[in-house]
């Protein structure tokens, strides 16, 4: 599936991605496990988090792309959301703003 929302991105022009394992409970909540015959509740469960920068123009082509390649219909499938970054800086070239993105 990563790799589905990953070429979904490159299609509408994403130049790159952040992917950072993470853990989390959501509607699915936790899971139990069994370890040398006694049971334990795993509060949380592995999950993949994608961080994408993308000029506002794209947020809404960027929010359906993501959300097609990554719909399963299943419990678990992730949310997405955006949060305002108010300066961004290219660190090698010192481009800022969307020359940066």
């Amino acid at each position: 599936m990563l790799e589905d929302v990953k070429e979904a991105l490159k299609g509408v022009g994403v130049q790159g991605i952040t992917v950072s394992e993470a853990q989390g409970y959501g509607h699915q909540g936790g899971k139990t496990e069994i370890f040398r015959g006694s049971e334990y509740a795993l509060d949380f469960v592995p999950k993949v988090r994608l961080d994408v920068l993308v000029p506002d123009d794209q947020l809404d082509t960027v929010f359906g792309v993501i959300a097609d390649a990554a719909r399963t219909g299943k419990i678990g499938d992730g949310k997405i959301w955006a949060t305002p970054v108010t300066k961004v800086m290219r660190v090698r070239t010192g481009e800022v703003g969307a020359d940066a993105i």
